[in-house]
């Protein structure tokens, strides 16, 4: 038996028209699910790292595209009679050993080192994300043969390979310009270094496949190259964006670190590997630091906002690292 309510202690339950509930038990069936990019990129916008690495990022896309906005100087423009001059005007960091404007050379020297991070990230992710999805996808001999292959390559030192292969092309072509130092230096370390991007492609298809929608597809008759192209790739390619865009700025500090040793881009290419390796004798003395200061200073910054990016893209697109 209910219990009896005295007077005055009667309980008044309002419509639910007349609730906030109806906001929220209410369904907009007209609106499409989110996709996991507007996800990510909701997430994204609420990430200061990644607006402090798009906002030096962009600086640097201008530099690269009219680095004339910055200094009239010409960075080939040497005068001795100029070498290791202080800081005047329109040379705001004075003139390197050659006599050559540190500020200019340190501007245009930003096209030759991005571009073999770029060119080089774009090689080693298209041949790395193409064998690891094959390899995680068809298994088997496939899957044994392509591990195999990238064992042997990942077992060798990028850096190490990179120079036996650019002292091999020193000597057979010592005059190759910027498009031909460039693609060089590109193909000696995207030769070795996809391994590492097969083996992540790999990892993601074999979780990806087993999904349920991969097993739907399948059922209502979607082909393999169709289901691995249209369902499998674009699900697991996420691993390989945020690699690939951390590799890019290892990448640009490789050609630095081959140039520096004399490997890399031809000394008539204008690169921040080359204008460091010029300073380090300045280094070694204790004079004109500014030299050597201001091309690192642009490779660090650079580098850092590659990886900040790429660390944003991370927890944007993986869900258990967001930050609720």
């Amino acid at each position: 038996m209910p219990k009896p309510t005295l007077p005055g202690q009667e309980r008044y339950v309002a419509p639910i028209d007349e609730t906030p509930l109806a906001a929220v038990d209410s369904v907009q069936v007209d609106e499409a699910p989110a996709s996991q990019w507007k996800e990510a990129w909701k997430q994204l916008r609420k990430n200061p790292m990644f607006w402090v690495s798009s906002v030096l990022l962009t600086i640097l896309a201008i530099v690269i595209i009219a680095p004339g906005l910055f200094t009239n100087a010409d960075p080939r423009f040497c005068e001795l009679s100029n070498s290791l001059g202080p800081a005047e005007s329109g040379h705001p960091f004075g003139f390197d050993k050659q006599g050559c404007d540190v500020w200019a050379r340190t501007l245009y020297g930003a096209r030759a080192s991005v571009a073999v991070g770029v060119l080089t990230t774009l090689v080693v992710a298209l041949l790395g994300g193409l064998t690891g999805a094959l390899a995680g996808f068809r298994g088997g001999m496939t899957d044994t043969f392509i591990s195999r292959i990238s064992d042997i390559f990942f077992a060798i030192p990028l850096l190490l390979a990179a120079i036996v292969c650019l002292s091999a092309v020193n000597n057979w072509f010592p005059d190759r310009g910027f498009w031909g130092g460039v693609l060089a230096v590109v193909a000696a370390l995207g030769l070795f270094g996809w391994p590492q991007i097969t083996r992540i492609m790999r990892g993601s298809v074999l979780e990806v496949k087993n999904y349920e929608f991969v097993d739907a597809a399948r059922a209502i008759g979607a082909s393999n190259q169709r289901n691995l192209w249209r369902h499998i790739v674009p699900n697991a390619i996420s691993p390989v964006i945020v690699t690939s865009t951390v590799s890019l700025g290892i990448f640009i500090v490789a050609e630095a670190t081959l140039s520096f040793l004399g490997l890399g881009l031809p000394f008539s290419v204008v690169s921040w590997g080359n204008d460091i390796s010029s300073a380090q004798e300045l280094v070694r003395s204790g004079t004109s630091l500014n030299v050597m200061f201001v091309p690192v200073t642009a490779l660090v910054l650079t580098v850092l906002s590659f990886i900040l990016l790429g660390d944003s893209v991370r927890d944007a697109l993986d869900p258990k690292a967001r930050k609720r």
